[in-house]
């Protein structure tokens, strides 16, 4: 399928999408968000794609966030039911998915990062929550997120000021996970894909899992108590994975992960 506003490239078991409006800073329309809603709907569909890698097109943008022209203009603002990007508000995206920021990523462009997995920053990179300065607010997640990554003090620094804060100061922060030279970037969120997906794609995914819906309960008992009724962490235990990591590790060999 060929997309307009999208990249979509397939790298073995890893998906490649980049959003593709650079004369616009990848802003994102009612458009482009339901391709990219596609987009993962179909990554999170596919049994052969195990992790996603998400950037934006040209060298000074990974997303402005909601394409606030097209508002102007006089358009129809719309999200898709998943959200931001396809991503925001989707809650059962069990894969995973790393933000490759190569430029700014402002607004919604934020909270689409932080709505990943993990956050690659190109040195280049700013990161902002600025909507109060344009009279709107980070409703796509950012104020949930950011306040859960870095700690409710740190967060409001950043959402009552909206400034903008560089990779470097991001990776201090702890929201973002590294910082390499823009011309390397997308070859190391490349690298740390493939390292994911040298892992059993059951055990990642009942990972991530238990991971984010431990972040919604309300004590640390409760979620342990409750980590083994989670789909995934089911699908694991009755997965030939479970079966194949003890195996070659007691043969001496890499295993041959089936992801089911």
């Amino acid at each position: 399928m060929s997309f307009e506003h999208c990249q979509v490239e397939r790298d073995g078991r890893t998906l490649i999408v980049t959003i593709n409006r650079p004369e616009r800073m990848n802003a994102l329309h009612p458009p482009a968000n339901a391709e990219l809603a596609q987009v993962f709907d179909d990554f999170a569909a596919d049994p052969d794609l195990w992790v996603a890698i998400l950037t934006g097109a040209g060298g000074g943008a990974f997303s402005a966030g909601n394409d606030l022209r097209w508002q102007a203009e006089g358009n129809a603002v719309t999200v898709p039911a998943t959200g931001f990007a396809g991503l925001t508000s989707r809650w059962d995206l069990d894969k995973p998915v790393i933000a490759a920021v190569n430029g700014v990523a402002m607004g919604g462009g934020f909270e689409i990062a932080l709505a990943c997995d993990i956050i690659l920053a190109a040195e280049t990179a700013t990161f902002a929550l600025p909507e109060p300065k344009v009279g709107l607010a980070a409703l796509a997640g950012g104020l949930h997120r950011l306040p859960r990554t870095i700690g409710v003090k740190r967060a409001m620094a950043m959402i009552l000021t909206g400034r903008s804060v560089a990779a470097a100061e991001g990776k201090a922060l702890g929201f973002v996970h590294d910082v390499v030279p823009a011309a390397d970037l997308l070859a190391a969120a490349k690298v740390l894909a493939a390292q994911i997906c040298e892992l059993s794609p059951m055990s990642v995914r009942a990972s991530k899992q238990v991971v984010s819906r431990s972040l919604d309960t309300a004590s640390l008992r409760e979620a342990y108590e409750g980590q083994m009724a989670h789909p995934a962490v089911t699908a694991l235990w009755k997965s030939e994975d479970v079966r194949e990591g003890p195996l070659a590790f007691a043969q001496k060999r890499k295993p041959m992960w089936k992801g089911r």
